[in-house]
């Protein structure tokens, strides 16, 4: 599977396009602007990719910035986890909030829960709720492929901010890591919602979140 990101928007946000055998999954959204919303375009058009699936790691606004633009271009909804939707439906307010401008969705997401899976190019994802930066946040993995996208959960050399959002926790986030990621194996890639790309081996090895150096989060 060929993995292209683009990293948009004054948040810094990572959004992906999954392709292989001439499907794609694009997974985020925070193309925010004309000129980002058409890099994607041509990103998709130059490789002759039909969009099959539209993807949400969480519904913060970060992610979300370009999801009215791709639901149009592609005619389809986002997949979201339930716990999503009351960020999704308020996206005019998140916006307020952080001081940025959208072009709210108008569709209503499509629910996506841990029984589900999704298969882009023959390739099956498989999805872990992975809550504690947000009560929504899902990592979708192909086994595989040894991939996994990760959205605010697992970054290089941190984990997702639980400060100053509405319904974070701590706990979950670590059990989110501990549990559900960390297990995946050390060859798994992560395709994080922030940063570089990085492995579960290495994470598991030189995170100072996941190996007691950072006050407050010892195992």
């Amino acid at each position: 599977m060929t993995i292209q990101s683009f990293t948009f928007n004054g948040f810094m946000t990572n959004m992906y396009v999954a392709h292989r055998e001439g499907e794609a999954a694009i997974i985020d959204a925070s193309c925010a602007s004309s000129a980002e919303q058409q890099q994607v375009d041509a990103y998709i058009d130059e490789h002759d990719l039909t969009v099959t699936h539209l993807i949400l790691t969480h519904a913060h606004i970060d992610h979300i910035l370009g999801c009215a633009h791709l639901e149009s271009t592609y005619d389809q909804a986002f997949y979201l986890h339930p716990s999503g939707t009351p960020f999704y439906d308020q996206a005019a307010q998140q916006a307020q909030a952080f001081g940025v401008t959208i072009d709210p969705p108008e569709r209503s997401t499509i629910p996506l829960t841990p029984d589900d899976t999704l298969t882009v190019g023959g390739v099956r994802f498989r999805i872990l709720h992975t809550p504690g930066h947000s009560p929504d946040s899902v990592s979708l993995v192909a086994d595989e492929e040894d991939i996994a996208f990760t959205g605010d959960v697992l970054f290089q050399d941190s984990i997702g901010r639980i400060q100053g959002l509405p319904q974070t926790s701590k706990a979950d986030l670590m059990a989110s890591i501990r549990t559900k990621l960390l297990p995946l194996g050390d060859a798994m890639t992560i395709y994080p919602g922030h940063g570089a790309v990085t492995t579960i081996g290495r994470e598991r090895k030189q995170n100072p979140f996941l190996n007691n150096q950072v006050p407050g989060f010892a195992e």
